[in-house]
């Protein structure tokens, strides 16, 4: 599930504050407050440098603390056959030093402050957070601007090849030598034509990280990794008028152009249902069924959001209390939409207990999707949904910085749907969805005729399983 955590940004906070106000904007700002409405909104101010860098201010007085997020709108989705992996690579290479941050200076600012930092790469979008107290601020966007207009003078053949080398041992430790590893790859090669970006993963191929060159390299930055294509997300203790002049400070200088324009390419669906066997080193099989589904915010990308959440959140859940705590048939059992900017996938993943065939477990999961695709859930079973939905999101983004704090949330409001304060809009489709929007979900989207369903067997020679667990016992 991926939307879902998405839905509130920062809904306790704003419930803790209460009605707020916030300072009158900067000139040329826009501002979104608070109001008396049923679902509190994140004050913040937006604006925009000359050189097209956006910028979302949220204050929050409530600890002496603040998140810088960069959050550039590139991702594997921007990448091409024959030249993957480039997104994540550039992940890697924005820590190797810039013109004036030399490398390993970033780790030492950010330790001496003591604040927490990280980036990642998606097929959507790339990111980079800081989490550091207030006073700190003026040091991370230092950083921040380093990456951004500082890199390309210092990056070389042996920086290239050094972090080529590291993404190569990555891919292998991460994917090739886990158990099960790449089974999430030959999903997504079987789900999505090969012209769609979503048919490789982020990492890339070892092929293709191979065959970049410097100059294509360089290329990619100088397309994607401009202020035109960012946004810059601040939540925290902060005074915005200081914050507004720190960014410009910091930001201004950097050139703008114009901004990159994206491939928007519609998937091939799928026409048959399509049966892989795979062989890795585990020692139990493993089921996986994958559907194309709608891309993030689209009609039934929420219902399915909450299909999920009825088929395995918790041990009263359909699958789970079926498979695992009643036949005890499985080990662990788990469904979800994963929606995103080109498309969404459903996918149910389920290992057996030792002795139990992978036939069985597909054959009640089967069972359990066509019956709530013909009977919708319950009334209980759909309120319990919602609110954990609603409850998850609250508690997961707390946080003024980080992967899911109202730093991230806010820029991905922005880039998703082009509205920071997108929460309460995002909320009504959980709230306003029926049991009936459920059922029909599955019914359109969960197809028998249109699905990946992949088969994780032990390879020959592997060890034999250990003895099941004993009855009644669960994960």
């Amino acid at each position: 599930m991926t939307s879902g955590p998405l839905l509130v940004t920062a809904l306790a906070a704003a419930l803790a504050a209460g009605p707020a106000s916030t300072p009158p904007p900067a000139p040329g700002a826009t501002t979104a407050a608070a109001t008396a409405t049923e679902t509190p909104r994140i004050p913040y101010e937006m604006f925009r440098l000359a050189n097209g860098l956006t910028v979302i201010l949220n204050v929050d007085h409530g600890a002496p603390l603040v998140g810088v997020h960069v959050q550039y709108d590139v991702g594997s989705k921007d990448e091409k056959p024959g030249r993957t992996g480039f997104a994540h690579l550039f992940e890697h290479l924005m820590f190797q030093g810039t013109e004036h941050l030399p490398k390993g200076l970033e780790d030492r600012l950010v330790d001496a402050a003591g604040g927490d930092a990280n980036g990642s790469t998606a097929q959507d979008t790339t990111v980079y957070w800081q989490q550091v107290p207030s006073n700190a601020l003026e040091q991370m966007l230092f950083i921040g601007s380093e990456r951004m207009g500082f890199l390309l003078p210092t990056l070389d053949q042996a920086k290239l090849d050094n972090q080529r080398d590291v993404v190569r041992n990555e891919r292998r430790q991460s994917y090739e030598m886990q158990p099960y590893g790449l089974a999430y790859d030959k999903i997504l090669s079987n789900l999505w034509n090969p012209e769609f970006p979503y048919h490789w993963m982020t990492i890339g191929s070892h092929e293709d990280l191979e065959a970049a060159t410097l100059q294509d390299v360089r290329d990619f930055f100088e397309r994607w990794y401009g202020p035109e294509n960012a946004v810059l997300s601040i939540s925290g203790d902060i005074d915005p008028a200081r914050t507004r002049a720190l960014v410009e400070k910091w930001f201004a200088g950097i050139p703008g152009k114009t901004k990159p324009l994206h491939q928007l390419p519609d998937p091939k669906p799928l026409a048959q249902e399509t049966r892989v066997t795979m062989e890795d080193r585990v020692q139990l099989p493993r089921l996986y069924v994958a559907w194309q589904t709608p891309k993030v915010f689209a009609a039934g990308d929420a219902a399915l959001d909450l299909l999920g959440q009825i088929l395995t959140d918790g041990k009263s859940a359909r699958l789970v209390k079926r498979l695992v705590m009643e036949e005890q048939i499985a080990q662990s059992v788990s469904a979800g939409q994963s929606s995103q900017a080109l498309a969404g996938m459903f996918l149910v993943v389920a290992t057996p207990k030792p002795g139990v065939p992978l036939d069985r477990l597909e054959r009640e999961i089967d069972e359990e999707i066509a019956r709530i695709a013909k009977e919708p859930p319950t009334a209980v079973e759909l309120e319990r949904a919602k609110n954990k939905i609603e409850a998850g999101a609250v508690f997961g983004l707390e946080p003024v910085g980080g992967f899911g704090g109202r730093a991230a949330t806010l820029a991905n409001y922005f880039l998703r749907a082009g509205d920071p304060g997108f929460l309460e809009k995002d909320l009504e489709r959980y709230r306003f969805a029926t049991a009936a929007d459920v059922s029909e979900a599955a019914r359109t989207f969960l197809r028998k005729d249109a699905r990946v369903v992949l088969n994780v067997v032990p390879k020959t020679g592997a060890p034999a399983p250990a003895a099941a667990a004993a009855e009644g016992s669960a994960r």
